[in-house]
Formats: structure tokens, sequence, C-alpha cells
């Protein structure tokens, strides 16, 4: 155990405590536990403070420091980039840390000299590191939190390790004592000094959480401590970084060192690749990977998981985003997936084929080219899509061809669009939405049954809407044409069919009742001209 002498100020007594410091194997002591400054400035609360009229307690009295090896009662430091750097002597940086003064004195005569009251000085606790009559050196430290951190160094040290402390000194020579005020980090400040004296920083640096290094980073920059640097840089390069906040701090920190021109490539490498394709050549091999497996269970999770990732990244604006996948190679993927329906449909309306087989094949390829749909529409890319399957006519015939149990995929699919249509997420042109309707609407109500009874996740009203939106988007004569012809199959299949009556009632209003009031409205008018104006 060293001794750190912590002062409080009060009616001018003076406490001094033993804290246990832990001695590094260099024999330089590091910073205490950051409890004992949060313990200090604790103790500088009104409420704890003994009554005025109470007599000094015992442990008011000073204790007898503990006698340990001179190589155990060295010293170590921390802070953030101080705002006021003061150069004068032992003496002045004691009593005067707030006025500049002198830039040289005699060490021996600033050690001869009486200890200053620790009353005069502007802080409410001071502590004091190492052994004054084993160092050459004083650096004093005015914190914002109320610490004067007194510490006891070795001038060939801070030459050797610092560039900012071997500029100073090389400016004043015979400088026996530097003071920095208004020190953020006073703690850190203790603890980047003590890395001075210790030859193998990775161990020591080991047992501290990474926001603790990046503190440290920050004072060794500060103080051109370049050995710590990079010690903090492997340690950062090598330790997990847990949650996207620490990575933030992580990286921000780093790029900061990079517009210095310190070398963090090891780090970044971490978040950065080298190679410009990389992203999305990586985007479509996971793709073509999601497409192609056989395991139910984890196609599907993985699915969930790309799209949201991609949702996360079309999210952001064009110039923040890292990488983005081509919309060609999407589309790619769709006539693959297109090619292999259109074989499947023929071979189950072939005899004697593998039906069980066939049928989780086509709902594999449907669910695919549904997947591949959500991830245009969050593109904005998805009116190609559209035109791609109403242009599938070979494949709505064969449709009509086979069992509901191995086709009603498909009419999901086609029902998606006409939601996405109806939403407003997909804008085909006028030609494509018409032939989309007219390619896909029937064989939807073939399977209509089914779907409702037989398939989970089909939503009837939100498709229901969506294809009356659909038709409500086209010219007057083609809503009247498809709306007929859906009115003979509901009234014979009823609740089989999809109930389009909202779009029916609008498509009524638009042919029979607007322009009856349009005409209405214009005979009024025309009649009101003719009324006498009145005259203010």
């Amino acid at each position: 155990m060293a001794e750190i002498r912590l002062t409080r100020m009060e009616s001018g007594q003076t406490k001094i405590k033993n804290v246990p410091i832990a001695v590094t194997p260099e024999g330089f002591w590091c910073c205490p536990s950051p409890v004992v400054f949060q313990k200090s400035l604790k103790a500088q609360n009104p409420l704890h403070k003994p009554k005025a009229s109470s007599p000094p307690s015992k442990s008011s009295v000073k204790k007898k420091p503990v006698s340990v090896p001179v190589y155990e009662r060295r010293t170590a430091a921390v802070s953030a980039a101080p705002s006021r750097l003061v150069l004068s002597d032992d003496q002045q940086c004691a009593t005067a840390p707030e006025r500049p003064a002198p830039a040289t004195s005699s060490v021996a005569a600033a050690e001869r000299g009486p200890r200053p009251k620790i009353e005069s000085l502007p802080k409410k606790v001071a502590i004091e590191f190492g052994e004054p009559g084993s160092c050459d050196m004083k650096v004093i430290l005015l914190g914002k939190q109320g610490f004067c951190v007194k510490l006891s160094v070795h001038r060939n040290v801070l030459i050797e390790k610092s560039s900012f402390f071997s500029e100073k000194l090389s400016e004043q020579s015979g400088l026996s004592c530097l003071q920095i005020g208004d020190c953020e980090d006073v703690e850190i400040y203790v603890e980047t000094v003590g890395l001075m004296y210790c030859k193998e920083m990775k161990q020591r640096l080991m047992k501290q959480s990474v926001s603790r290094i990046l503190r440290i980073l920050k004072v060794a920059e500060f103080l051109g401590f370049s050995s710590c640097i990079q010690s903090c840089l492997e340690f950062l390069e090598a330790v997990p970084w847990v949650g996207d906040e620490e990575e933030e701090k992580v990286v921000s920190t780093v790029l900061q060192l990079q517009a210095e021109g310190i070398g963090v490539n090891p780090v970044l490498k971490r978040i950065s690749s080298d190679i410009s394709n990389v992203p999305k050549d990586t985007i479509s091999h996971i793709i073509d990977l999601v497409l192609k497996s056989n395991e139910e269970r984890g196609r599907r999770e993985m699915k969930s998981i790309v799209l949201k990732l991609l949702r996360e990244n079309n999210s952001l604006p064009s110039y923040a985003r890292t990488t983005d996948i081509c919309n060609d190679t999407i589309y790619g993927s769709c006539r693959t997936c297109l090619d292999s329906l259109l074989t499947l449909f023929k071979q189950a309306a072939e005899p004697d084929e593998d039906r069980d087989r066939l049928a989780k094949c086509i709902a594999l390829e449907a669910d695919n080219l549904t997947w591949l749909l959500e991830i245009l529409v969050d593109k904005q890319a998805g009116d190609e899509f559209a035109l791609m399957w109403a242009n599938q006519q070979e494949l709505a015939v064969l449709h009509a061809k086979l069992p509901t149990v191995l086709r009603y995929h498909v009419s999901c699919l086609s029902g998606r669009l006409y939601v996405g249509i109806g939403r407003g997420e997909l804008l085909p042109s006028k030609d494509t939405r018409r032939l989309l309707l007219q390619t896909w609407l029937q064989p939807l109500m073939n399977d209509y049954n089914w779907l409702q009874h037989g398939c989970r996740s089909f939503d009837r009203k939100l498709v229901e809407e969506g294809i009356g939106r659909t038709i409500l988007t086209l010219p007057l004569e083609d809503q009247q044409s498809i709306l007929l012809s859906w009115l003979g199959s509901f009234l014979k299949t009823g609740d089989s069919c999809p109930n389009l009556q909202r779009a029916f009632e609008v498509w009524w209003r638009r042919t029979f009742i607007r322009p009856y009031v349009e005409n209405q409205g214009n005979v009024a008018v025309s009649d009101s001209s003719m009324l006498p104006q009145r005259h203010e």
C-alpha cells in the first residue's frame, strides 16, 4: 500500500487518509480506483459536513503513513485535453495555480521550502502521488470536479514517452513544475502518466473497458504518448465491441485520429473493406443462397433478416448508404424463379408426376418471387415486376389445369401485386394494370375459397381492397367490363369470390350519379347568372 494524501477543505482542518493503490511490476503506482475520486467529491456534500460546534474527530488527526519501499511510491495519471497550461516553479504551482509565474526555479529550494498550506488552493480536494525525494519533476492538475492532484514524476520519463512534455521541458530546461488547469478527466490523466512507467502496457490495459480505453486514448493523443496510442489501438482492434452505441464511439474516435495522420487501419478494417465491389457481390451471393435453400426454417428466418437489413439501408439518404444492390441483379433472380416455376407447372400438368414434391417446389418458387417483390417494393422499383407477371399468359393457362392445392401459392403472389398497386407502392402503366387484371384476376377468383380456408397468411379484406383500387385506376370503360364480369361470378359463388362491392359502388356513382350532379350544377350556374345582381 502506498500513500495518498487526500485533503478536504473544512474549517482549516487537514485530513489525510491512507488509500490502497495498485503497484505495477515496474514499481510505479497506478491510478487508484475511481471510487476514491467519487467518495472524495461526495464528502464535500453539506449534508455530510460535521457541525461547527462539534469537536474534531479522531480521524482528523494525521495517521502515520505506512512505510513502503521507494519503488512502490512512484506515480500514474489522467485527463482530457486541458484548456490552460501554466509553467512555474513548485512553490508557485502549489500556492497560486490560477496565476502564471516565472518559468524556472530551484528544485532543491522548492523541496526544502515549507509545504504550502492546502487552504490556499482554490479546490475542495487535494490528492498527492509519488515520493518527492526520489523525483525531480512535478505536474499539478486542477480538475473541474474540484480536485487538485500533485504528481511527483521523473523528467527523463516524461521526455522519453511524451512529445508534449518533451516540447515543454525543452523550452524551459530548468523547469521543475507544470500546472494544468481545468482538466476534464483528472482520473484518466493520472492513469495515462502512470502508463509511462509500464513496460508491459498490454497487460495493464487488458482489464479495462472499451469506454475507458477510449478516454485513455484521447489523453494519450493529446500528450503525444505514441506507445500508449498504439497499445490502445491494438486493444480496440482485438476486443469485441458490445452494441451499436459502443461501435459508433470507437469508430468516431478512431476516425478523428485518422484525420490527424495516426495509422488506424487495423481497427477500421473491422467495419470496411478495401475491395470496392465486395458489398454488391456479397449481397447477390447471399440472395442466391437464400433462394436455393431447401431448409424451410433457416430460409424463412434469413429472408426476414435480409429483408429487414435491406430496408434499413433503403431508409437512409442515397449519399449515406454504404452499399446498394443493383436492380438488375434482383430482376435476374426473378426471371430465374419464373422460368423454374413455369417448368414445374408443365411437369405438374403431366400425369404420373410426384405431386407432393411438385407442390413443395411450386410453393418454394412462389415464396421466393414474393420475397423478391418485397425487396423491389422497398427499393421503389417493382413496376417492371408487375409487367413481368402480367405477361405470364402461359403460366396462367397451365394454372387452370392444375389442382388448387398445387397452384394457390401463385394466386397469393397476384394478390400481393394488387395490394401494392392499391397502396401506391407500385405505379405500373395503365396497360400493365389492365393486363395484370385480365391475366390473373380470374385465376385468383378460382382459388379464392381455398385461399380463405387453407392459407393462413392470406388477408381477405386487404386483398379485396387492393383489387378494387387497382380496378378503379383504369378508364371507366375498363372498370365496367371487369366489374360486370366479377358481378356474374359473385352472384353465382358468393363468399367463394372476392367481395368488390365498394369498388362496384364507386364505379356506379362515377357512371350514373356524378354526370347528373355535374349537369345539375351547370344548370344551376346558368340560372344564377340570369338573376339580378345585388349592389353594395
